[in-house]
């Protein structure tokens, strides 16, 4: 390549600009990597948090803080009640990890989990069984 190829590609990358990413994106894509999971849930309905009920079929709540090409990530989800909690969570940062980098370019630095609420996996009438 000669010295004048170079510099039209120096002056093409220039001119291309930059893309900038809201945290607004990530938050979307975090929350619905995480409602992929079968065992995780987020919460619907309510008004300000009061009233919200547990939903296997909601988004989790995710908030990003991000600093240049670094996210911290908070994850607000649900379980399936028996779950290994540990291994469950693990399972969930990882993937999140994974694919918000993939599909951003963005390093996930740290994904902090609060499993907020369990839900049995054989939901019942709520009474007790007399046996």
């Amino acid at each position: 390549m000669n010295a004048t190829a170079a510099q039209a590609g120096s002056r093409d990358l220039a001119s291309r600009g930059r893309t900038v990413l809201d945290r607004k994106v990530l938050e979307k894509i975090a929350g619905q990597v995480a409602s992929e999971e079968s065992f995780a849930g987020g919460s619907s309905g309510g008004f300000l948090g009061i009233g919200a009920r547990s939903d296997f079929s909601a988004r989790p709540k995710v908030t990003v803080e991000l600093a240049g090409n670094i996210a911290v990530l908070r994850v607000e989800i649900g379980l399936l009640y028996p779950v290994p909690l540990r291994q469950a969570t693990e399972q969930l940062r990882r993937r999140i990890s994974g694919r918000v980098s993939a599909l951003t370019g963005v390093e996930v630095r740290q994904i902090d989990i609060t499993v907020s609420w369990l839900k049995p996996a054989d939901e019942s009438t709520g009474r007790r069984r007399l046996l």
